[in-house]
């Protein structure tokens, strides 16, 4: 018992600034999300369309190449060799910039790329306008993910914690004032996204550059450009570990967007994959803390140390999401009404609610896991699973009973249980199958 408390309070030294800092910089898009659905179904349709398929997308690249130091950078810290980790930083840069240049394509092209993958007209002209109003934001992910895991691999967690709060905080407030208050729609939530992101970057650039991480950050070096490729490679493995986590998503909500009343479908289904992104903040705390403290036993030589941080993060895990589910529970009648004002979309989401908290209870403990796999530099293995669960079971399974059972929306939600068979959908059928 002392040993698993000794532990805890080790683990929650690093979780608890992690999970705030998720769920803030999370949030930061969720806001938007939400005043886009006070001003308009098609505007919130779009900005879903784009925040989950076009930045989701991007985004799932950028933390996953970045969390390849949290491989790097937490294994160095626990062997003593602090010089390496601003070089590790450093060769992150060069190589997520590089990619956000190929990914801008990606957003110059949104509005015929969403067509071409059969969403509404009137949802892909509002959304290739929005994403390119977005391009700044992937230029910051490029510079945010490889500063978060320099920090991170130091238990430098509570500054960022600090920092993300801060520009939650503002991120709320200017988002109010210019979509709502001053008119400006989804232009001015591109502002506020843009700015609170490269917020967030400056911020901590200053942080680190101050003095506070005098052992670790030396300056910029030349070494930043040597062993690229084999960086490279471990960043790709990275990547494609977590973004087939994050597409499996991105590909539900354009699925969502082929069934009947497309827009109510796919602002129904985002609200729920929004709210289960928030609740993944907390798995993913536990996956930073968790890679940190195997990285750093792994590093210093201790793996069974490592091995029992393993079995306190599932369980920690697990506890938090089954409270969260019944949480959810309790509160469905109330929840859909901070992100719509259309009655169609607030009682599908009722509907839901039931097959999103058995996902939450289900998934939560999965990024934990994953976090393991990272500090041990097991990335491409959990790949190959992911792949399994989520493409070659999970997508099938929600095409067939989308498609041809005629369970609408209710089937992608039910899909993102990927481990097991679900159960009947209750209550009565909703607007979208009429």
């Amino acid at each position: 018992m002392s040993a698993f408390k000794a532990e805890s309070s080790k683990l929650w030294y690093l979780a608890g600034p992690a999970i705030f800092t998720s769920i803030f910089q999370y949030s930061i898009g969720a806001i938007t999300q939400t005043f886009a659905g006070h001003v308009g179904t098609i505007d919130l349709a779009a900005f879903s369309v784009v925040n989950n398929f076009i930045a989701g997308f991007c985004f799932g690249i950028m933390m996953g190449m970045g969390s390849a130091l949290e491989t790097l950078c937490g294994q160095a810290y626990g062997a003593g060799q602090m010089d390496m980790l601003g070089v590790y930083m450093q060769r992150s840069w060069v190589i997520l910039l590089s990619t956000s240049f190929l990914l801008t394509f990606m957003y110059i092209l949104a509005e015929p790329l969403l067509l071409l993958l059969g969403q509404t007209e009137a949802i892909s002209r509002t959304a290739g306008k929005f994403a390119l109003w977005m391009i700044p934001q992937l230029y910051a992910y490029a510079m945010n993910f490889p500063i978060a895991k320099f920090l991170q691999a130091q238990s430098n967690i509570m500054a960022m914690a600090w920092i993300s709060a801060v520009a939650l905080v503002l991120h709320v407030l200017f988002s109010w004032l210019l979509m709502l208050k001053l008119g400006w729609g989804m232009a001015g939530g591109a502002v506020v996204l843009n700015a609170s992101w490269w917020f967030l970057v400056v911020a901590q650039l200053i942080y680190i550059f101050s003095g506070a991480c005098a052992q670790s950050w030396t300056g910029f070096c030349w070494k930043a450009f040597q062993n690229l490729w084999g960086f490279v490679r471990l960043s790709v493995a990275s990547a494609v570990m977590l973004c087939l986590e994050i597409w499996y998503f991105t590909a539900l909500v354009l699925f969502a967007g082929h069934l009947k009343n497309a827009e109510i479908a796919v602002d129904a289904l985002s609200i729920c994959v929004n709210i289960a992104g928030w609740i993944s903040m907390i798995a993913l705390g536990f996956n930073a803390a968790v890679s940190v403290r195997v990285s750093n036993e792994l590093g210093a030589g201790h793996p069974r140390a490592a091995k029992f941080s393993v079995l306190v993060v599932v369980i920690f895990s697990f506890l938090i999401s089954l409270i969260v589910a019944i949480l959810i529970l309790v509160f469905r009648n109330q929840y859909p009404a901070l992100f719509s004002d259309t009655s169609e979309v607030k009682q599908v989401v009722y509907e839901l609610t039931p097959m999103l908290a058995f996902c939450i209870v289900l998934s939560n403990v999965q990024p934990a896991l994953s976090g393991v796999a990272i500090g041990a530099g097991w990335q491409t293995l959990v790949a190959y699973v992911n792949i399994a669960c989520y493409y070659v079971f999970g997508i099938p399974v929600g095409l067939f009973l989308g498609y041809k059972l005629k369970w609408g929306v209710q089937a992608s939600a039910a899909a993102k249980r990927i481990k097991k068979w679900g159960g009947e959908t209750g209550g009565k059928e909703n607007d979208l199958e009429k």
